[in-house]
Formats: structure tokens, C-alpha cells, sequence
């Protein structure tokens, strides 16, 4: 038995991870890397799996880089079960048609750009098409949380709740090996205590084998009341000016997220009543799945659904479907607050958005979530003073503020919580890390071993770890 690191390795992005056994191999996540436009392509392209090998695959979440190559596994060929939460392939059928269909707009738009300025250059090609995805949704089998599933005679599956967005699971798996029982535990992404909406991670027991993630390896988050009075000056202070607060958010849980946050603060009276904009059809249709699974709300937020009191809605927040009226926000005078997707500013309508808005000092981005490298969300994060938004580069004029504590991956204290936890219900002979930078990496393996649970093994792309 090996676990072979086809993806998320010493980086953030394109998780996919394959554990071979005696019966037939295992694929855990099946992402997408976000990073440069060209890289990504080629990388996403040439999908690294043996589809031949695959008796099942399982995916963590819904995030798109961790599911968003799902329709190219089942275009090349896998036509086997993928096994997620009910919360996960409610999202993800969602959420892999929305992908589809970004890239045929992404595609149609910059081919248009380089005629017009006639450019010489290939023409842009969409990875998957809508067929993909809905091929790749028939083969999305539910399971919930804490009900075994046998994925072969000597595998046995296990999703526990992964507090990181709605459906997110730690996925455990048990191995029959020669009459005895090792158990793998991959942790997908983690997420924080004590967050709003969602309930607690839950610790696996009797874990031979952690393989985890590392995001925020090596920082803390702050607490997120202190992230509601930043985000409370940011938008004072921006609205003072007259000008627009940017947020580009994951259109799963940090649009949710913020809108609750948004709700909270017009509630206490720490800003005043703004207009706020959910520009993301893709948005729209998540909290709709939100409400259909309560199983994964934390109690506070069961009793406020109960109370007819959505976390989701407040005086002044407009959802936009159009895109004649996501147009028309850009029209607007005055202060205004627009969440748009994608999270990283790579794809969606944040970019026509920061393209209206960048050189306007006016204005302010807010940066709520983790920016892998090479991603205008990077850049922006860098603040850099000047950026490419569709391949034209631009005057950074507009404020930029960086808000990780609304972060809904684990910090380094949470992500130590974890491992120890699982060491005292299991011998947890081996640690992986990955779905980090290295140097995040790096100072939680420091950390790890000097807690005594040994060195950790961080995987480069395609390395191989024995079981």
C-alpha cells in the first residue's frame, strides 16, 4: 500500500492525492491548480491520474480545487462512483456546471479580446464543457456523515464533519491489510472552531497514517470579532470617500460568510445601511443548497433558521443574476459594497468589477481568503502597483485590505489541535503534509516534531509515500 501526491503539493491548489491498495486504487480530491493562465491550462490538461487503476474516487469538498477536475477524470475514461457528502454533491452539482460555463465565457471573451487587438496567439479552449460536468454529477454517490461505506471488500470509507465549508469531510479509511486494520485519515481542509454557521471539526480516531493540510502552517488567525471591526472601518472608510468595497470571495462559505458578517454589522449599527451587492449567480444557487442541510449548521445557526431569521438576508442586500444588471452595478454612484466570485480573481465577474474599479483610489479591495501564488488575488495581496486583468495591465489606484481572519481554513494553533488529537486516539505512525506553501510547511513540521509526533513527510508533486 502507497499513497502516490498527484496534486496540492508544496503548494495550495489542485488537490489530488491517490492511495493504492491490494484491491485497486483510491482517489482522494480530484482539484483544479489555480495559478498563471498558461500553467494551469497545461497542467489541468494533462491530468496525472491512471484511470485504469481506479476503483473509487472521494471528494473532501466542493471547492473547485478540490473537485473542479472531476469532469476530466470522467471525460478520460473513469466511469466509477465518486463518494462525497450529501451537502458536497448538492454543491457540486452546482458548482461544476458553473466551472463549464466560466470557462466557455472566460474563453469566448479573451478570444474576442485577441482578435480586436489582433493578437497572435492560440485560441483559448475550455478544459470541460457542460456535457463533462453533468457526466461527472451522475457519478456523485451521497454518504453522509459517520455512516461506514464499503468502497471494496477491504476498504472501508468514513466521512467525519470538517468544519471548512458546508459537506467539507475528513475523510477515514480503513485498510484491511494480512488480518489487520490501518487506517488513513485525510484530513481535506480544516476548518476553525467556534466559527459562525457551521459546527466544529471533528477529531478521527485510531488514525495510523495523517495525511493533512498546511495552509496556514505558519501564522495564527485573529479572533473573528476583530475581523468584524476591520471589515466595519474598511467599508466606513471607503464609503467616506464615496467610493466601492471590492470583496472577491469563494462563492462557497466566504460569500456566505461575509454576508452574515455584512448582517451583523448593519444589526450592531457599525455601518450604516450600504448597499450591498451578491454578484454571483453561483452564490445565489449555494445558499439555497445552505438551506437544505442544516446537518451541518452549528446550533446558534439551526436557531436562527428555525426563528425565521436567515443569516442570509438583511434590509439592503441585492442578489444579482443578470448580466445586464451585474453591469449595471458598475453604473452606480455612491458607496456600495460588491462580493463577487471567483475567490483567487482568477475567473467570474470579480474581474470585470476590479477592471471598473482598480484605478479608482476612491475605492477598496478586500482580500477575505487565501491567495495562491501567481493569481491576481496574489498580486493584489502583494499590492503591487499595477496588475493584468484580462492580459491589459493596469494603474493599482484602490486601496487594498487583507482580512485572513475570516479564513475558514485551521491555523497553525487548530492544525497542531488536529494532529494531537488524532495521536491521542491513534499511533499515527506517519504525517503528511500537504495543501501548503513550503514555508507554512515547513514551520509546522517544525512544530509537529517538537511535540513529539516525529518529522512529517512533504511531498513534491508525484513523490510516493509506503504505508
Amino acid at each position: 500500500m502507497q499513497i502516490q501526491f498527484l496534486g496540492a503539493a508544496r503548494t495550495v491548489t489542485g488537490s489530488m492525492h491517490l492511495l493504492r491498495t491490494g484491491r485497486g486504487s483510491i482517489l482522494l480530491d480530484c482539484g483544479l491548480f489555480q495559478g498563471r493562465r498558461r500553467e494551469s491550462f497545461e497542467r489541468n490538461q494533462h491530468l496525472p491520474v491512471p484511470t485504469g487503476e481506479l476503483i473509487a474516487a472521494v471528494l473532501s469538498h466542493a471547492h473547485i480545487d478540490h473537485s473542479g477536475a472531476v469532469p476530466l477524470l470522467v471525460k478520460n475514461g473513469y466511469h466509477g462512483p465518486i463518494y462525497a457528502t450529501p451537502a458536497t454533491r448538492d454543491l457540486a452539482s452546482v458548482m461544476l456546471r458553473d466551472a463549464a460555463a466560466i470557462q466557455a465565457q472566460d474563453a469566448r471573451y479573451l478570444n474576442r479580446q485577441a482578435e480586436k487587438n489582433d493578437l497572435e496567439v492560440e485560441p483559448v479552449v475550455p478544459l470541460y464543457d457542460e456535457q463533462d460536468a453533468l457526466a461527472a454529477i451522475g457519478q456523485l454517490y451521497s454518504v453522509p456523515y459517520h455512516l461506514p461505506c464499503l468502497l471494496a471488500p477491504d476498504v472501508r470509507l468514513t466521512f467525519l464533519d470538517a468544519g471548512h465549508v458546508l459537506g467539507s469531510a475528513v475523510c477515514v479509511l480503513e485498510l484491511e491489510d494480512g488480518g489487520r486494520t490501518r487506517t488513513v485519515v485525510f484530513s481535506g481542509d480544516i476548518g476553525r472552531a467556534n466559527m459562525p454557521i457551521l459546527a466544529d471539526p471533528e477529531i478521527p480516531r485510531g488514525a495510523d497514517v495523517l495525511i493533512m493540510e498546511s495552509t496556514y502552517g505558519d501564522r495564527l488567525h485573529d479572533d473573528i470579532a476583530a475581523m468584524d471591526a476591520r471589515l466595519a472601518e474598511v467599508v466606513q472608510r471607503t464609503a467616506g470617500r464615496g467610493g466601492k468595497v471590492i470583496i472577491p470571495s469563494f462563492a462557497l462559505e466566504r460569500a456566505q460568510e461575509i454576508v452574515f458578517a455584512l448582517k451583523r454589522l448593519q444589526e450592531s449599527g457599525q455601518i450604516g445601511p450600504i448597499p450591498v451587492y451578491v454578484d454571483s449567480p453561483l452564490t445565489v444557487k449555494i445558499t439555497e443548497v445552505f438551506k437544505l442541510h442544516p446537518e451541518c449548521y452549528d446550533a446558534e445557526t439551526r436557531a436562527m433558521i428555525v426563528g425565521r431569521r436567515s443569516p442570509f438576508e438583511f434590509p439592503g442586500l441585492h442578489y444579482v443574476g443578470s448580466v445586464d444588471d451585474s453591469k449595471a452595478i458598475n453604473g452606480l454612484r455612491g458607496p456600495a459594497i460588491i462580493i463577487a466570485a471567483s475567490g483567487m480573481c482568477e475567473a467570474g465577474r470579480v474581474l470585470h468589477h476590479l477592471l471598473n474599479s482598480i484605478e479608482d483610489q476612491r475605492n477598496s479591495v478586500v482580500i477575505v481568503g487565501f491567495q495562491a501564488q501567481h493569481t491576481l488575488g496574489r498580486r493584489l495581496v502583494e499590492k503591487r502597483p499595477r496588475v493584468k486583468i484580462f492580459g491589459v495591465e493596469r494603474v493599482r489606484r484602490a486601496e487594498v485590505v487583507v482580512l485572513n481572519g475570516f479564513s475558514a481554513h485551521a491555523d497553525q494553533k487548530d492544525l497542531l489541535g488536529f494532529a494531537l488529537g488524532c495521536r491521542e486516539t491513534g499511533p499515527v505512525g506517519k504525517i503528511a503534509l500537504v495543501h501548503g506553501e513550503p514555508k507554512a510547511q515547513a514551520a509546522l513540521a517544525d512544530l509537529l516534531a517538537q511535540r513529539g509526533l516525529g518529522r512529517p513527510f512533504i511531498p513534491a508533486a508525484g513523490e510516493v509515500m509506503e504505508l
